[in-house]
């Protein structure tokens, strides 16, 4: 998800040259730099990251946003009381360690005590107290209450200790305190929806927040006092390019230094030696989907037989071939293949435009004036599409969907919108017929804040409006028990329902195909992906290229 039009790329560079010194390649043919095996000595500070993005931030407090761009900045200024490790093991991150009771229902946490705030002050159990409270306060419009209104006590211990209750087994509640932890000391009694923290955060991760000139940059430093060690690379600059193959040429001229590569860019537009000397290429099944959602509000698509017409006249295997290069598999449902709680065996789909035609007149769409279009009581069957701006694939996606469309009688139009209005102006305001984005998938199966007919409203997650009774007593049960097998038969399940309603039509499982530049050291792909070490990278000091203004 991303946003906004930018200056020229040699704009954003001479306003990047105001922060950098001794920026910029050197001049006449380059060495190549040696390949990135993870494993470089004595590595040392300096360096800039530079990072490219479709999509501005909508909001740096990470309770209020639900776009990417917006947490993977928050994600390096924040920090959870846990996380995931590069194997995606649940680890301590604020938390040194946990004790979880026998019968589950209780938490505490055991405080680190070397942590400050960006602006020096400690971080104790207050925050964490505070965090919860704000979350759960109904004034506060964020998306991820749900986990936390399980708990039915929440207690300081001591100033390094934190205690939670739950009112029944709740399976994800764990990781739920990966959520990051917010300072009360700055937040407390102020409107959490008008505080200027919104943009410029101050956290207890990685990197403190530097600059953000909208549409354009967000600058973060590295933070000394980090309680993991001092990262390596001084600082990080995500910069906004709404459209990816303007950020590929910045990529080719070296004004980033790492971007998600499409797949003609990453199978042929990478192949030369320019790429194979400057950068590195990483390629693993992403956890992730892309879909068609279908707006349920919409009087077209409140019969399931309509949205099953449609899902049988879209060809997901052209979609693979031809807008993946064969660089993604066929999604099915919202699970990754190959996890635990993913079901091979619900409800298929096959291209089949007989099929989709039979559905439509079985649901009163047919050709009733003989203009190719199919109509019902003197309504033709046409409606809208929208996406993202800056995303290719995705567009892509919708001319081909337009097409298969076209071909069973029903009139499609597509419509690119800037990100920030797509988010906040249609798709939180649930003003679209159908929509195609894409999920990232979380390692622990539960989907509530997606699928729960509870979290319908504006801004919330399940924007599609998804109502289903069976699948709320499902999700209930799947997050309210600790026995794995029985957490798999609910969302197996679950999975069959969805496939049977198609409230999306899940289209495909891409490959991660990230970037970066080769002069960056000590990168390390692992199951959780290529960042989950991000504040080892480095840069040999003969290779660095900028330096962070104070």
């Amino acid at each position: 998800m991303g946003r906004e039009t930018i200056k020229s790329g040699a704009a954003i560079l001479a306003c990047l040259l105001l922060l950098l010194a001794g920026c910029g390649a050197s001049g006449g043919e380059e060495k190549a730099a040696p390949r990135n095996d993870g494993k470089e000595a004595n590595p040392i500070y300096g360096d800039i990251i530079i990072e490219g993005s479709i999509g501005d931030a909508s909001n740096l407090i990470p309770i209020l946003a639900s776009d990417g761009s917006s947490h993977g900045i928050s994600n390096l200024i924040f920090n959870g009381l846990v996380k995931y490790d590069k194997n995606i093991k649940i680890v301590g991150d604020l938390a040194d360690s946990w004790e979880i009771s026998d019968s589950g229902l209780v938490v505490t946490f055991h405080l680190r005590k070397n942590v400050r705030w960006h602006d020096g002050r400690p971080f104790t159990a207050d925050d964490v107290l505070y965090t919860y409270g704000v979350t759960i306060d109904p004034k506060t419009p964020t998306a991820y209450a749900g986990d936390f209104q399980k708990i039915t006590k929440a207690e300081i211990i001591d100033p390094y200790t934190f205690r939670v209750t739950y009112d029944e087994p709740f399976a994800p509640a764990l990781i739920s305190w990966s959520a990051s932890i917010l300072p009360k000391h700055l937040l407390e009694g102020q409107d959490i929806t008008k505080t200027p923290l919104s943009r410029s955060p101050v956290g207890t991760g990685p990197y403190k927040f530097k600059e953000w000139v909208a549409g354009q940059k967000i600058v973060l430093a590295a933070n000394n006092d980090y309680f993991e060690g001092r990262p390596y690379i001084d600082g990080y600059i995500m910069r906004v390019i709404p459209d990816t193959a303007t950020m590929f040429l910045e990529l080719r001229a070296q004004g980033i230094d790492q971007m998600g590569l499409t797949p003609l860019q990453y199978t042929r537009q990478t192949e030369n030696n320019l790429f194979r000397r400057h950068y590195e290429k990483y390629r693993y099944l992403a956890f992730a989907y892309t879909y068609l959602g279908f707006n349920l509000d919409h009087p077209f698509f409140r019969d399931k037989r309509v949205r099953q017409a449609i899902a049988h006249a879209i060809n997901k295997e052209e979609i693979i071939d031809g807008v993946l290069l064969g660089m993604g598999r066929t999604a099915s449902g919202p699970y990754k293949p190959g996890t635990w709680p993913y079901n091979d065996k619900v409800k298929k789909y096959p291209y089949d435009p007989g099929e989709a035609r039979r559905l439509l007149a079985d649901a009163g769409w047919r050709d009733g004036d003989g203009d190719g279009v199919l109509d019902k009581n003197g309504t033709p069957f046409r409606f809208e599409i929208i996406t993202n701006q800056g995303n290719d694939l995705r567009a892509k996606c919708a001319e081909i969907i337009q097409r298969r469309c076209s071909d069973i009688g029903v009139d499609v139009k597509i419509r690119i919108i800037e990100w920030a209005a797509f988010v906040n102006e249609f798709i939180n305001k649930k003003k679209f017929d159908a929509t195609i984005l894409g999920w990232n998938i979380t390692p622990d199966p539960d989907l509530f804040d997606v699928w729960h007919s509870s979290k319908t409203k504006p801004g919330e997650l399940n924007f599609v409006s998804y109502r289903n009774d069976e699948v709320d007593r499902l999700l209930e049960r799947g997050r309210s028990t600790f026995d794995q097998e029985e957490r798999k038969r609910c969302y197996q399940r679950f999975q069959e329902i969805l496939a049977e309603d198609q409230p999306y039509c899940f289209l495909y499982v891409p490959e991660a195909l990230p970037i970066v530049s080769s002069r960056f050291r000590g990168i390390e792909a692992a199951p959780a992906g290529i960042s989950h070490n991000f504040i080892k990278w480095h840069v040999p000091k003969a290779e660095q290229r900028y330096v962070m203004q104070p």
